[in-house]
C-alpha cells in the first residue's frame, strides 16, 4: 500500500504525516528530483477503489494544476502508486483557519473581510477555469505567517460530491455546503459563494450558523432554516459586513452575489471604508429555497412558518425530492407572535397588495427592461491612463484597479481585464471593468554567491552552489603557478555577489603549474634542435664539446630536461667531433745535475679543478698555459652540482673537462 512506502511514485520520499481528513492523509515529503520539500496528499483506500472517483479525481487534479493564484496552494504533480492516488502540492508553513478560530474565537470584522476577499481571489481564478471548489471550509484555508491565506483542495471536491451523505466523515463539510449541494443539484459558482458566506459567518462570530448531531440534520438546516444574524451572536459585527455575509448565504442562488469578482469588489469597498450597497437579506423561504411547501412571512413584529407539511415535493430546478419538516425559527433577533394573529394577517395582506401594485407600475414604466448591452473594449496592453479613458469612452465604469507582477508587460501597462474582451463580448452599459496593472517583473528571491576558492575540489564547489540555491555553469581548467591543482582559480559572478536563486556560476579549476615536456633532441642538428624547442615554447642557448661518439654539428646533450615551465631556456651542447691527439714528446727525468723544467705532462696533478665551476676551471687551465676542452654529463649520479667540474684528464697541452649539467 502506497501509504506504507517511504518512496512514492519513485520520486517523493515521505517524511512524516502532517494531517488527515475524511478522504486523505497528508505527508511532508522531499522531491528527490528537484530537491525541495512538498506536501503529498494520499487518497484513502475506500475512495481510490472507486473507478468513477478515480477518473474524476484525475480530471480535477490535472485541472487544479493549471490554476495560478497567490491565494491557491500550488499543485505540482499527481499520480498513482499501487492501489491509490496522490497529489503533490506546495508545502506551506502556517495553520488552517479552523484552528485559528478555535484558538482565538471571533476575528476582527476587517480581518474577516480581508480573508473573504482573498478567498474570492482564489475562487475567481477557479471559476474562470470552470472549476467549482465544492468544499470551501476553514479547514481548507491555510493562514500563512504573514497573515495572508491560501485555499487548498482544489480538484478533490468535485469528485467527492457524490459521497455527501454516506457517512459521518462528511459532518465537517455539511456545516458549509449550500442548500442546492445538499439536494444534489448541479452546482455553480454561487454554491462556493454560499460556503464562503458560512466561513465568514464563523470567522465573524466564532460559531457555525447551523449545527446538529449528524451530517443529515445539519444539511437539512442548511435547506430549511435561516441563520441567526451575526450581530446577534457577536455585537462587534457591523451592519455592512452582516448584510454581505447574509447575502452570500441566501437560500436561492439567484439572490446571492453571482460571481466571486462581484463579492470581492464589495468586500474591498468595505475594507476601504466606502459605502456598501447590499440589499437587506431575504427573510422568506419558499419552495425554491427550502425544497418543500414551506413559507415564512416577515413583518416588523411577526415571524412565522406554516405548520409542517408531511409530504414530499420536488424543489425548483429538478433536484431529487427531499422530505422536509418546517421548524419554528427561534432566535432573539426577532419578536414572535402567535401564528394566527390578526395583525400579522393584515400586515401580510397589505404587503402582498403593495407588491402587486409596485410590480404593475414597474412593468408599465419599463423599469424591468434589460440594460443596454455594449461591446467590451480590449484594454490589455494599454497604459493605465489610456485604458481607463477607453473604458469610459465605451460606456463603462472603471472598477477595481489592482497591481500585478508581469515579465511580459512594462510597468504601468494593463495586463488583465475582467470581464475580458475575448472575441466579441458584451456587458451592460455602465457596468464596471476591473483592470490589473503591471508593476513590472516579479522580484525573484536572491542569494549570495559562495566563495568557491574555499572549496577543496570541483565536487566541493558544486555542493557549495547547491546549498546556496545556485547551479554550476561553465566549468573549465587551466594551469596556475599560484593555485594548487584541483582548487578554484576564479569564478563568475564573484563571491558574495547577490544574484537570483537558480542562477548559474562559472568557475575555473587549477591544473597546477603550467609545464611542458622538453622535447627529445637526440640525433638532431643544431638548427633542428632550435626549431623543436621554439615550437614547444622554450628558448635555447648553445654550447659545444668534443665527442668521440656524436658526429660534429649534432646534439651531444641538453639541460634541463623533463617538464619545465614555458619560456625556460634550454642549454644544448653541440658536438665538435673527436678531438685530434698531439704526439707525445719524450721527457728526460730530472737529475740533480740538470735544471728542473716544469711541464703539465710531467705532473697532471698540478692542475686541480676540484669543486670548480666551468668558468673557474677555464681560467685555471689557461693560467697553466694549457687548452681547455669541455663536455657535459649528468652530475646527479656522482653528487656534483650543475655547472661544476665532475672530472678532467690531461693529454699534452689539452685538459678535457667533464662538467655537470
Amino acid at each position: 500500500m502506497a501509504q506504507q512506502q517511504n518512496l512514492l511514485g519513485g520520486r517523493y520520499l515521505l517524511k512524516d504525516k502532517v494531517g488527515a481528513g475524511g478522504m486523505a492523509s497528508v505527508y511532508r515529503a522531499v522531491d528527490q528530483v528537484l530537491d525541495r520539500t512538498v506536501a503529498v496528499k494520499i487518497m484513502l483506500p475506500q475512495y481510490a477503489s472507486d473507478a468513477t472517483f478515480a477518473a474524476r479525481f484525475k480530471q480535477e487534479a490535472q485541472a487544479a494544476a493549471g490554476l495560478s493564484s497567490p491565494y491557491i496552494v500550488g499543485v505540482y504533480d499527481w499520480g498513482k502508486d499501487g492501489d491509490t492516488y496522490y497529489i503533490v502540492m506546495e508545502y506551506l508553513r502556517g495553520t488552517d483557519l479552523k484552528s485559528g478560530i478555535r484558538s482565538h474565537g471571533a476575528l476582527d470584522p476587517k480581518k474577516v473581510a480581508q480573508i473573504g476577499s482573498q478567498i474570492c481571489g482564489a475562487l475567481s481564478v477557479a471559476h474562470k477555469h470552470e472549476i467549482i471548489h465544492r468544499d470551501i471550509k476553514p479547514q481548507n484555508i491555510m493562514v500563512l505567517p504573514d497573515g495572508n491565506i491560501k485555499v487548498m483542495d482544489f480538484g478533490i471536491a468535485r469528485a467527492k460530491n457524490s459521497h455527501l451523505t454516506q457517512d459521518n466523515n462528511v459532518l465537517g463539510t455539511a456545516h458549509y455546503v449550500s442548500p442546492e449541494q445538499t439536494r444534489g443539484q448541479e452546482l455553480g459558482p454561487t454554491s462556493d459563494i454560499y460556503s464562503l458566506g458560512v466561513v465568514m459567518y464563523e470567522c465573524a462570530t466564532g460559531k457555525v450558523p447551523f449545527d446538529g448531531d449528524d451530517a443529515i440534520s445539519v444539511a437539512l438546516k442548511q435547506v430549511n432554516e435561516l441563520p441567526v444574524p451575526p450581530s446577534q451572536v457577536n455585537p462587534n459585527v457591523d451592519g455592512d459586513l452582516e448584510r454581505i455575509i447574509l447575502r452570500c448565504m441566501e437560500k436561492d442562488p439567484a439572490n446571492r452575489f453571482q460571481t466571486a469578482d462581484e463579492l470581492r469588489r464589495v468586500l474591498n469597498s468595505y475594507l476601504a471604508g466606502r459605502t456598501v450597497d447590499v440589499p437587506e437579506p431575504t427573510r422568506v423561504i419558499g419552495a425554491a429555497g427550502a425544497g418543500a411547501t414551506t413559507t415564512r412571512v416577515m413583518s416588523d413584529s411577526t415571524q412565522a412558518m406554516a405548520r409542517p407539511v408531511n409530504t414530499t415535493s420536488r424543489p425548483v430546478g429538478g433536484a431529487a425530492a427531499v422530505n422536509t419538516q418546517a421548524r419554528q425559527f427561534d432566535t432573539s433577533s426577532y419578536n414572535t407572535k402567535p401564528e394566527g394573529s390578526g395583525k400579522g394577517k393584515i400586515v401580510a395582506a397589505i404587503v402582498a397588495v403593495v407588491a402587486v401594485v409596485a410590480i404593475a407600475i414597474f412593468a408599465v414604466s419599463g423599469l424591468f427592461a434589460p440594460a443596454e448591452q455594449v461591446i467590451i473594449p480590449a484594454v490589455v496592453g494599454m497604459e493605465q491612463e489610456v485604458a481607463e479613458a477607453t473604458i469610459r469612452q465605451n460606456g463603462f465604469e472603471v472598477g477595481d484597479v489592482t497591481p500585478g507582477a508581469s515579465d511580459e508587460y512594462p510597468e504601468g501597462t494593463v495586463i488583465e481585464q475582467h470581464p475580458t474582451a475575448d472575441g466579441v463580448q458584451t456587458a451592460a452599459k455602465g457596468s464596471e471593468i476591473d483592470i490589473v496593472v503591471s508593476s513590472g517583473p516579479e522580484e525573484a528571491a536572491t542569494t549570495k554567491v559562495p566563495d568557491l576558492s574555499q572549496a577543496e575540489n570541483e565536487e566541493d564547489a558544486r555542493n557549495m552552489l547547491i546549498a546556496a540555491g545556485l547551479e554550476a555553469g561553465s566549468v573549465t581548467q587551466e594551469g596556475s603557478d599560484t593555485v594548487e591543482e584541483g582548487k578554484i582559480i576564479s569564478q563568475s559572478p564573484d563571491a558574495n555577489e547577490e544574484v537570483e536563486e537558480g542562477s548559474k556560476v562559472d568557475f575555473v579549476i587549477s591544473l597546477g603549474p603550467d609545464t611542458t615536456p622538453v622535447p627529445d633532441l637526440t640525433g638532431m642538428t643544431e638548427s633542428q634542435a632550435r626549431n623543436a624547442l621554439t615550437d614547444a615554447g622554450f628558448g635555447m642557448s648553445r654550447d659545444e664539446a668534443y665527442s668521440d661518439t656524436v658526429d660534429e654539428g649534432y646534439v651531444v646533450s641538453w639541460n634541463p630536461s623533463g617538464s619545465q615551465e614555458s619560456g625556460t631556456e634550454i642549454t644544448v651542447v653541440i658536438s665538435l667531433g673527436p678531438e685530434e691527439s698531439e704526439p707525445e714528446t719524450p721527457t728526460t727525468p730530472n737529475t740533480p745535475d740538470s735544471p728542473e723544467t716544469p711541464s703539465a705532462d710531467d705532473d697532471p696533478g698540478d692542475i686541480d679543478l676540484t669543486g670548480m665551476t666551468k668558468a673557474e676551471a677555464e681560467r685555471a687551465i689557461g693560467a697553466a698555459g694549457l687548452t681547455a676542452s669541455f663536455s657535459y654529463a649528468d652530475g646527479t649520479q656522482v653528487g656534483v652540482d650543475p655547472d661544476h667540474v665532475i672530472s678532467w684528464t690531461v693529454s699534452g697541452s689539452t685538459v678535457s673537462v667533464v662538467v655537470a649539467w
